[in-house]
């Protein structure tokens, strides 16, 4: 049955574009959907359009439903239109098996309340049950629905995540306390130009996460609000209390006006998977260095054997396959905000059909960054550092700006020094001196690691926690 059929026949066809893969979409949502119908009926019971044995009776059903939708092979059948149609006809299911009245209004109508219970009120079997079944969409439409499980995925997503980029993080901060003194050249323009150290490097990343965090931890604010009970973008008639789910669902706050819900479809979408394409663009570039750095003209790094391919017919190849796909899938997921854009621009007023594909998009984010920032944070263990790089007298020039440095100590004009340095360097009379010592905060000698480490607690800590389905489901029902 589909929940906006209204007697008339459609094209087979038709329904399976429409609705096949918004159903698989919709199977990943179902436990944040069914904790949102867990709040509507609290607040429905609120303010008096359900009674307390409905109220009851549909979180006792919606209870049933959570643990059968958070199996791990929990799918939507065909002969459901989506995850809201599969939840208010299974209700319906529930009760009327549970009753032993296979007879009973069916779950999609309206049924008469009865006043004479079987069973109490609260359980699924009564005829209570059997007419709550009916009163669960009162108030609110799909797409205030849908919305709601939007933001409540993301930002539970987002918090995940977050504890993920933070452990990988946390390792890049503790390869960089490990390397700190090892000494490798530092480019511009692909040429050896100073000297710079493995434990500059790998804090680098590390504070290049932290930004990725703090576009992350703006995105998960943003769904951070709540869109239910704003019906179909206009609001309803009917006398709801906004404030009752939002504080059961644990949103800080509200989506205030009923029309900007709507309009909020796609912008979210786009935030999200612009933070993550940032924190793609850090754990590509990471990838892109290990990859020239392992390169027969550097090597500066290599790996173990574990995390290298070889070549099916040259016996000496090592190939850092792994962070090929890594770069690839990284420079994939950047494209995917563009998608966002592209498919919520320019559309009319209100709620369109095109906003369902950008489920797909929002799913495959989040999958791919879980993906490479786990893969990343595994292979960080089989990277080998090189220690003797600067042994090798190509590398002599990049001591240059040190001897510079030097001379300006002893009062030599800078301009002066560098045009001494330059000459020497020309001709190939300069000899390196030994690397002096750094001591401003991002230098060699004090990378500033500890400073990276509590920026990044502090913003790890800005993540709402407790917003699983299942904290939500035992806060509603307790």
């Amino acid at each position: 049955m589909h929940l906006w059929d209204k007697g008339g026949t459609s094209r087979e066809w038709l329904i399976s574009f429409t609705c096949d893969s918004d159903r698989a979409y919709d199977a990943r949502l179902a436990p944040y959907d069914i904790v949102g119908s867990m709040a509507h009926a609290v607040m429905l019971g609120h303010c008096g359009l359900i009674t307390a044995g409905e109220k009851e009776s549909l979180l006792s059903g919606l209870a049933l439903l959570f643990e059968e939708a958070s199996q791990s092979d929990f799918s939507i059948g065909k002969e459901y239109e989506d995850i809201h149609s599969w939840v208010e006809i299974r209700l319906g299911e529930i009760a009327m098996e549970a009753s032993g009245n296979p007879d009973a209004d069916h779950p999609g109508s309206e049924p008469a309340r009865e006043t004479t219970d079987t069973n109490p009120a609260g359980q699924p079997g009564s005829q209570t049950a059997v007419s709550a079944a009916g009163r669960l969409h009162t108030g609110r439409s799909r797409n205030d629905q849908v919305l709601t499980d939007l933001h409540l995925y993301t930002r539970h997503q987002s918090y995940l995540l977050a504890q993920d980029i933070r452990a990988l993080a946390g390792n890049l901060l503790e390869l960089s306390v490990k390397h700190e003194g090892v000494l490798m050249p530092g480019f511009t323009h692909m040429q050896a130009a100073m000297v710079t150290s493995f434990g500059l490097w790998f804090a680098s990343y590390a504070e290049s996460l932290c930004d990725d965090l703090q576009l992350l931890a703006g995105a998960a604010a943003m769904s951070d609000a709540s869109p239910l009970g704003t019906a179909a973008g206009y609001g309803t008639s009917l006398p709801l209390d906004r404030e009752v789910t939002a504080e059961l669902l644990g949103f800080r706050r509200l989506i205030v006006t009923s029309p900007y819900a709507q309009m909020s479809r796609g912008r979210t979408e786009r935030q999200v998977t612009g933070a993550i394409a940032s924190a793609a663009n850090t754990i590509g570039r990471f990838a892109s260095d290990v990859i020239l750095f392992m390169s027969p003209g550097y090597m500066f790094v290599s790996l173990s054997d574990d995390l290298t391919t070889g070549s099916s017919i040259m016996p000496q190849k090592k190939n850092p396959d792994l962070f090929e796909l890594i770069r690839a899938r990284c420079n994939r997921l950047q494209a995917l905000p563009g998608e966002v854009t592209l498919m919520s621009s320019g559309l009319p007023p209100g709620y369109n059909r095109d906003f369902q594909e950008l489920k797909a998009v929002l799913f495959d984010s989040f999958d791919g960054i879980f993906d490479l920032v786990r893969a990343l944070n595994g292979a960080l263990e089989g990277l080998v550092i090189r220690k003797d790089i600067l042994s090798d007298a190509r590398y002599n020039d990049i001591f240059s700006a040190e001897e510079a440095n030097r001379m300006v100590r002893e009062g030599v004009p800078f301009r002066k020094a560098y045009r001494e340095v330059a000459k020497k360097a020309g001709s190939g009379s300069f000899a390196a001196p030994s690397v002096t010592d750094y001591t401003h905060t991002g230098s060699i000698g004090n990378t500033g690691s500890g400073l990276i480490r509590k920026r990044l607690d502090e913003l790890t800590e800005s993540f709402r926690p407790g917003c699983s389905p299942r904290e939500l489901c035992e806060k509603i029902r307790n």
